[in-house]
């Protein structure tokens, strides 16, 4: 009969899980998270509600591995190339140049954990809490959760102000969790000690080194396929080895998850293999984790205690303080609204504080209503802070920047090429060794050409070439070509296209994710084409008809039918390029993250769906 009860528990969780994005969109409640939506229907079909489900051991156990994986995914979400500074600093309409955003985000969040520290104190000596090193975690934690969607439904993910914010996100996520990891280690006596934790870290590195020594080999690529999925089984085993660790050394198995998550991110995985772990992370597990939080919350009783009560408003008073006092540092770059905005953004909390409340339960630091109300105060931020950062955000600011592509190389085919690329999406710049006064007289008449001393390392360097976004070298060696590709690959530039026209070096260049292309082979395949397929080949050359490639990254769009998809202009879609299938679209044709659309139409209207669909 238990048995039989666990299964109707479970059955109802799950039926929740399913219907509650569904509730969301027809009732069009999009600015709602949907993992606080969940949330909220845990309460009402739990304690604080019809109380028709309760936790067994079928639930606690998904529940927990929900948990885990959520803490994996939330340390997979760290973009650690947001680290790397140097980043070209255009002029702001404030007419200053944009801050370097690590040092700023640095400053910021050592602001925000020094007022979550005083702002503890002040919660302890009116007698809320006992633990102010437990308050400071909760007061200066960031949910990255809520941060990189609202970020990337506002198009701002690359643009200054934006990799400040997820930044600050990022280094509280990141710092939080350890000091969450020590706190346990010094306050249980039941756990070990704090220096164990380097044995956990240790591991983590030997495994990253391990992982990308072996990352690339030709039979780890072959069994990635097919039922065998070799990138995702050792996904699972990277996660159940370093929570098994991080149990053993005394630390909360959420440590090993967000450490799992960490050294994947690290390596850089394929966004086919991050799709597959997001699509089952929020797709079975995490949403279970998400209602039963609301299941166990007992609203009334939380009602019940004036302190309580009163802690509400406070702790949300609290955590705004904590960080618009530090953000308010941006006021030197940027206007109120955007600091304002910054600030409210910044305030969302959830998973974490989450973590840190069930912890210090179990550890019965605070009480199961103080736990309660924590989490409580968290899904509130969640609700209102992305709402109100739309709405204070000026939209003036919300500008997508244009794709950045260098050219190394002036000569016959470069030249028109960037000049027909220049328009509101790209900012195209070609660089050239010096030339002779009569070639730069006409070369600089037609097209603007950064002249540069030579082509070596220290001079792209020293001209800060490698931190375009798209670089097609096009010099007159091809081994110049190949090794500039190589260290270009190296130094993070995401597309690296090369000319090339020995075979033998093109497939050592491809193996690298070089894009290659050659004279000889173009010449040859458009002269094949003329004769086979001329009205195809007239597609390709007509300005106004072209054929257009865009990658489907905005998760806005995820799982939305073309017939309802809102912005075509006078785009037509030809072909949807979906891993190796090749899709001939129609009306009831799902649009699905990391697509490749086909597309014609306009450049105009190109150039525009590009900016919805790709930043």
């Amino acid at each position: 009969m238990e048995q039989h009860a666990s299964i109707i528990s479970l059955l109802v969780v799950v039926t929740v899980a399913f219907i509650t994005p569904i509730l969301l969109h027809r009732l069009r409640l999009n600015y709602i998270p949907v993992v606080v939506a969940e949330i909220i229907m845990g309460l009402v079909i739990g304690k604080s509600g019809f109380n028709v489900v309760h936790e067994d051991m079928w639930l606690s156990t998904l529940s927990t591995l929900g948990f885990i994986f959520l803490m994996f995914l939330s340390g997979l979400e760290i973009d650690f190339t947001a680290f790397t500074g140097g980043k070209k600093h255009t002029t702001l309409p404030s007419g200053k140049k944009e801050p370097n955003t690590f040092m700023v985000s640095s400053i910021i969040f050592a602001g925000i954990f020094i007022v979550s520290l005083g702002l503890s104190f002040l919660f302890v000596f009116a007698g809320f809490i006992e633990n102010a090193f437990l308050m400071t975690l909760i007061i200066s934690t960031i949910s990255l959760g809520v941060v990189v969607p609202t970020l990337k439904e506002a198009h701002l993910m690359k643009s200054n102000i934006g990799q400040i914010i997820l930044l600050v996100a990022v280094v509280a996520d990141l710092v939080t969790m350890i000091l969450l990891a020590i706190f346990v280690s010094i306050y249980d006596p039941g756990q070990g000690n704090t220096w164990l934790l380097l044995i956990l870290f240790a591991a983590g590195v030997v495994l990253y080194f391990v992982g990308k020594r072996f990352k690339n080999r030709p039979l780890l690529e072959s069994l990635s396929k097919g039922t065998v999925q070799i990138g995702t089984r050792a996904v699972f085993m990277l996660i159940i080895v370093l929570v098994g660790l991080s149990e053993t050394v005394g630390a909360e198995n959420i440590l090993g998850a967000f450490l799992a998550g960490v050294l994947v991110s690290l390596l850089s995985p394929n966004q086919e293999l991050v799709h597959k772990l997001d699509s089952f992370g929020y797709g079975f597990l995490i949403p279970i984790f998400f209602v039963m939080i609301g299941v166990e919350l007992d609203i009334w009783s939380l009602f019940a205690d004036k302190k309580l009560l009163l802690l509400i408003p406070l702790l949300l008073l609290g955590l705004l303080l904590s960080k618009l006092v530090p953000v308010y540092l941006l006021k030197i770059w940027y206007d109120t609204k955007t600091v304002l905005a910054s600030g409210f953004l910044l305030t969302s909390t959830l998973s974490l504080v989450i973590a840190a409340a069930t912890i210090g339960e179990r550890m019965e630091v605070i009480t199961p209503e103080m736990s309660g109300t924590l989490i409580l105060v968290a899904v509130i931020t969640s609700i209102f802070t992305p709402i109100a950062f739309k709405k204070l955000f000026p939209k003036e600011v919300a500008v997508v920047p244009k794709v950045r592509i260098a050219f190394l190389g002036a000569n016959q085919v470069t030249l028109p090429v960037s000049r027909e690329l220049k328009s509101g999406l790209y900012e195209p710049v070609l660089y050239h060794t010096k030339m002779d006064k009569s070639d730069k007289m006409v070369s600089n008449s037609l097209f603007d050409i950064v002249e540069i001393f030579d082509y070596s390392l220290e001079t792209i360097e020293k001209n800060k070439i490698f931190e375009n976004d798209i670089i097609v070298i096009s010099t007159g060696h091809e081994q110049t070509n190949a090794d500039l590709a190589i260290k270009a690959k190296e130094m993070g530039v995401s597309r690296v296209i090369a000319r090339l026209e020995s075979p033998e070096i093109e497939q050592s260049l491809r193996e690298n994710e070089i894009e290659v292309f050659s004279s000889f082979m173009s010449t040859k395949t458009l002269l094949r084409a003329l004769i086979e397929t001329p009205s195809v080949i007239n597609i390709l050359t007509n300005q106004e008809t072209s054929l257009y490639e865009i990658r489907m990254q905005n998760e806005q769009f995820d799982g939305m039918t073309l017939r309802r998809f809102p912005f075509t202009g006078d785009v037509i879609f030809v072909r949807i390029f979906r891993e190796k299938d090749s899709i001939v679209p129609h009306g009831d044709t799902e649009l699905l993250l990391n697509d490749r659309l086909i597309v014609t139409g306009s450049k105009e209207y190109v150039d525009e769906l590009k900016r919805e669909l790709e930043f």
